[in-house]
């Protein structure tokens, strides 16, 4: 594999030197995520295969191209998963562009973002330069807030060939619970069980039921079941994998998706268009042909902001048009990174 490594390194190098833009690819299940790159294809899915794991460490390294299922299997395996529960989107999804895209699945509320699990990288950047950020245990903290910036950037700082996670044990067992409520009590609801010692790993509210997702021992999860109320869904795992894939049917509309970060506290936002509630209320899905400027200011005046997840983009940002000062942060770390902008140039913001 270090001849994969030294192969892309060359194609960089070979990039710079011909002012040529890469367009980064590896299973390509998230290409829909961001703006559409015009450059040559750098093909990351051949860097493949799981480094070190150590179960008793809780820790994984693996190679960027190396396929999210695999290393999902591996884990289960030993009894054990990523906590961040990502999407796939599609068969060919990577652990690179899972950590690239930064996205995260249900039990992000409860169990943290994908960033929160990246213990190191290794990556080349935009001098064609091959680094190594971070380490593979949590108290090797030189370079550590480095390795997290390639979470969510999208390609645009560099080309990840290792990345290494912390992992976490699988719950013992797990059962869902639904009831019927209105948006207002979901909202009220969700916030009132965070704050209390309750084995909850995900909630959803779909417009017209509270899913509610109870992971542990089985007396712990018999307890809140007797305290929160509902009924139980069968299968459960079934019915949050298709939710995590956006499997679920209320994102079957050919309408825009938008997805809104919020306090998970926010009143009803008023806009019309289908709602979805995730992450206790502070990931809020909304299909709608609202206008983009509609959609923004009210997730603006509600402390938030708003991306554009699926729909056609035309000449439309993405997403949530920054503040000058953080712009000019994401300006200047483009420019210590990729200094000739080869790497995925505009799929995050058109000038970056």
């Amino acid at each position: 594999m270090a001849d994969i490594s030294e192969q892309l390194q060359q194609q960089v190098q070979s990039a710079l030197e011909n002012h040529q833009p890469l367009s980064i690819r590896g299973g390509n299940s998230k290409a829909f995520y961001g703006h559409a790159v015009s450059g040559t294809p750098l093909e990351t899915g051949g860097h493949t295969g799981i480094v070190t794991y150590e179960p008793t460490e809780l820790v994984l390294t693996a190679r960027a191209g190396t396929p999210l299922e695999e290393i999902e299997q591996t884990l289960a395996e030993q009894g054990q998963m990523l906590a961040f529960e990502p999407p796939h989107f599609g068969a060919g999804a990577t652990l690179g562009g899972t950590v690239a895209c930064n996205l995260s699945g249900p039990r992000r509320a409860t169990a943290g973002a994908a960033r929160d699990f990246v213990l190191g990288c290794k990556l080349i950047n935009g001098k064609g330069e091959l680094l190594h950020f971070g380490g593979e245990v949590m108290k090797n903290v030189a370079g550590y807030d480095v390795s997290r910036l390639m979470a969510g950037a999208l390609g645009t700082l560099g080309v990840l060939l290792e990345v290494s996670l912390k992992v976490l044990p699988r719950p013992e067992g797990e059962e869902t619970l639904v009831q019927e409520c209105s948006e207002e009590s979901a909202i009220k609801r969700m916030n009132q069980w965070a704050q209390q010692s309750l084995p909850i790993s995900a909630t959803c509210y779909d417009g017209a039921s509270l899913y509610v997702r109870l992971c542990g021992t089985e007396g712990t999860i018999a307890a809140a079941r007797k305290l929160l109320g509902g009924e139980e869904v069968p299968p459960t795992r079934t019915w949050w994998h298709k939710l995590k894939e956006q499997q679920h049917a209320f994102f079957s509309s050919n309408k825009p998706l938008w997805r809104l970060s919020l306090a998970s506290t926010t009143p009803p936002i008023p806009l019309k268009g289908k709602w979805l509630h995730e992450w206790g209320g502070a990931q809020r899905w909304l299909v709608t042909d609202e206008p983009a400027e509609r959609i923004r200011k009210a997730a603006e005046k509600a402390g938030g902001h708003a991306t554009l997840y699926r729909g056609e983009r035309g000449n439309l940002d993405v997403f949530h048009p920054l503040p000058e000062g953080l712009m000019t942060l994401q300006h200047n770390l483009k420019q210590a990174f990729d200094p000739k902008g080869i790497f995925n140039p505009g799929r995050m913001y058109k000038t970056i």
